[in-house]
């Protein structure tokens, strides 16, 4: 259990809470012990006056009228309090449940891109839901149970031993075969839950991807091939989870017969016994029932000890990733207002996962409030520039200043939150355009909505659609054609009002014509802004203050849109090459 002392504190935060749920735990199980007792009592009243040690019958029905009462008095009490006792560790267990994936949603928030491309979102989505609803057992039902367990074994084994010392330790044989059978089952169980959660993992990364790529899927016609693949996986999901209920299954044979047992060596030798006259009649009967009350927080072992080993291989899973430390941290909390300059200075950058060197000791400086173009090949380390801008990672060698301060011992949030940025391939979320327009801005009025919808180009569109700007966007917006998509996502960024604006690669998806008005108002948006233009595009890069033309990692060329058109290279063919397919 080294994984779930993470959950300790949790402990410890709701310590009153578990305490008074312990106590009524307590309590209602003392009084359900009371039962047998009174029970026995009855009996033996009933025996002494068969025996003739009692004459009075008025006496008997007196006492046992009493004892009646008293059962059904016991019985309500200790139903009441078991009410109690799952209304408080249950609903504990639900609150823990809601800070653990409260944490977990904060730490994969707090991650760095680079984490996201080595782990599937799949398995990250199964590790905040099942893997958590696996500790919230053990939190909830398996702690209550325990207790219950705990409470009845030790003040009913006490009563017994006060009863008849010699009758309890016959009825205790069976118990260290029951304690070995569990250890055993134990180690079993933790090892199955383990393969359970991670093929858990795969089938939910399986129809993760398979729901965002339908579209490709239907198009290639490959229908019956995914379905062949997700038979696989799901098959084997169903062999280990048979395999780990097979384990399970064996908890309660054992326990029941190993309580049958019990209750046979109290039949045996107290039989023997109240033949030869040492015992009454109802000290076998009360031991029977204490037996019986034992039975199920007994079986309930097996129950309670499979929760905790699936508990502990899922926060095993969870441990992994809380433990991650996100690789780009800010290292300030000092509030600064951004001028908005940008200085690469000797940048190399290498991808640690695929080991591709995408810049080579690049050196350029974007003044505040100037327009900087980067245009290049696919692969030539545009997008990267601008990664490294947002700091979602951070460089290996040279330093980028922000404002002529190293950008990494600036405050990280503070940078982020004065950076508009339209990514090329624009996320939008199963919200409202409205509010998918609103993420750069939260209180935003309408009135700005609509502007800097017009201003993207993307208003009259929006307004053509039957609900307008309260249309709810399909999962990733698929709702929207790929321009309209690009054009709400630069309203996004806009609204905003950042100090620098990146638009990497955003208008793609738009015709000429389209790119000509957006980028007219994207010249009275982006004034005393530093602005990034990302582009294959002349026609995107030729107003800017500075065009930057990278190969291969470097800079080739750096100057104006009339003085590159000048100079023989990658640029000049590029504007001849563009302005030739627009003549035709």
């Amino acid at each position: 259990m080294k994984a779930l002392k993470y959950i300790n504190k949790y402990f410890i935060k709701y310590k009153w809470r578990i305490l008074i749920g312990l106590l009524i735990t307590i309590l209602s199980k003392l009084l359900a012990l009371k039962v047998p007792q009174v029970v026995g009592d009855s009996l033996n009243v009933v025996e002494d006056y068969t025996e003739g040690k009692i004459t009075d019958l008025k006496v008997i029905e007196h006492e046992l009228l009493i004892n009646v009462l008293l059962i059904i008095g016991v019985a309500i009490l200790a139903g009441f309090f078991t009410f109690l006792m799952r209304q408080t560790i249950i609903v504990t267990s639900r609150l823990i449940e809601f800070d653990l994936k409260n944490e977990i949603y904060q730490q994969y928030q707090q991650l760095s891109l680079n984490f996201y491309k080595k782990n599937r979102t799949g398995d990250l989505m199964n590790r905040i839901s099942e893997d958590v609803s696996k500790v919230r057992m053990y939190v909830g039902p398996a702690v209550m149970y325990t207790m219950n367990m705990l409470v009845l074994i030790a003040v009913g084994f006490t009563q017994m031993i006060n009863i008849d010392v010699k009758l309890t330790m016959y009825t205790l044989l069976p118990f260290p075969v029951l304690s070995l059978s569990i250890f055993l089952l134990s180690k079993v169980i933790h090892k199955r839950s383990s393969i359970v959660q991670e093929y858990l993992s795969k089938l939910t990364t399986f129809n993760q991807e398979f729901f965002s790529g339908i579209s490709v899927v239907k198009s290639y016609g490959i229908e019956k091939s995914i379905i062949k693949d997700f038979d696989e996986i799901s098959n084997l999901s169903k062999e280990k989870n048979i395999n780990l209920h097979k384990a399970n299954a064996l908890f309660f044979p054992v326990m029941i017969l190993l309580i049958g047992i019990s209750n046979l060596i109290v039949i045996y030798v107290g039989g023997k016994r109240y033949i030869n006259d040492e015992i009454q009649i109802g000290t076998i009967i009360e031991f029977m029932l204490y037996v019986n009350i034992l039975t199920w927080p007994v079986a309930v072992i097996g129950w309670v000890t499979s929760m905790i080993q699936q508990a502990e291989a899922s926060q095993v899973r969870i441990n992994e990733f809380l433990n991650e430390k996100p690789e780009i941290t800010s290292n300030s909390n000092k509030p600064i207002t951004l001028k908005g300059k940008v200085t690469f200075k000797n940048v190399t950058f290498t991808y640690d996962d695929t080991n591709i060197t995408a810049l080579k000791n690049i050196s350029f400086t974007a003044n505040s409030g100037e327009t900087i173009a980067i245009l290049g090949k696919t692969g030539s380390g545009k997008s990267t520039i601008i990664e490294l801008v947002a700091r979602l990672y951070d460089t290996q060698k040279g330093t980028i200043y922000i404002d002529d301060e190293p950008i990494e011992k600036a405050n990280l949030d503070a940078i982020r939150n004065q950076i508009g940025f339209v990514p090329q391939d624009p996320f939008l979320f199963s919200e409202s355009i409205s509010n998918n327009i609103k993420f750069g801005k939260e209180d935003a009025t309408e009135a700005e909505i609509i502007k800097a919808a017009k201003d993207a180009v993307v208003h009259d569109n929006i307004i053509d659609f039957p609900k307008g700007y309260d249309t709810i966007l399909g999962e990733r917006g698929v709702t929207l054609s790929g321009g309209q998509k690009q054009r709400v996502s630069i309203a996004r960024a806009i609204i905003k009002k950042p100090k620098i604006l990146i638009f990497d690669d955003c208008l793609s998806a738009v015709d000429t014509e389209t790119e000509e008005q957006i980028l007219a108002n994207l010249k009275q948006v982006s004034k005393n802004k530093t602005t990034f233009i990302i582009s294959h595009r002349v026609s995107s890069a030729k107003n800017a203050d500075k065009i930057i033309v990278l190969e291969n990692g470097k800079i080739s060329q750096e100057g104006t849109h009339n003085q590159l058109v000048t100079e023989n290279g990658y640029y000049k063919d590029l504007y001849n090459q563009q302005l030739l397919e627009k003549e035709n």
